[in-house]
């Protein structure tokens, strides 16, 4: 199972950016999906989780109503539409994928990890 993350860029505080993230070689609909972001010096976190079907979500409170986690299983890709982006969004952003199916947060229920895209907001 490959993932491939894009999307990533910079931009000023106050703006948008939306991530993409590909899935080849599994079954995606299978998988729940979720967000990871690691900033410098610090570890990797949560940002928003997906179900299998897009039934049910989770977004950590650091971003929670300004970041939307959705799925299209059609097209094996998740995403994550970023909005009032702040600096300390600026981290490297992965994207995962969890046999599990159901939302989950936890890194080690992740099986499969893409490479993480760089996002910069500068103040």
């Amino acid at each position: 199972v490959q993932l491939q993350a894009s999307g990533g860029g910079l931009v000023q505080a106050g703006g948008s950016l939306r991530l993409s993230c590909v899935v080849s070689g599994g079954t995606f609909s299978s998988y729940a999906m979720g967000w990871f972001r690691q900033a410098p010096g610090k570890e990797r976190e949560i940002a928003a989780a997906i179900s299998w079907n897009g039934g049910s979500s989770y977004y950590a409170d650091s971003v929670k109503g300004r970041f939307t986690i959705s799925r299209d299983n059609a097209k094996n890709t998740a995403y994550l539409q970023m909005n009032s982006l702040k600096p300390e969004d600026t981290a490297v952003y992965y994207c995962a994928a969890s046999r599990f199916m159901v939302v989950t947060t936890a890194r080690g229920t992740y099986q499969y990890w893409g490479q993480g895209t760089l996002v910069t907001v500068s103040s």
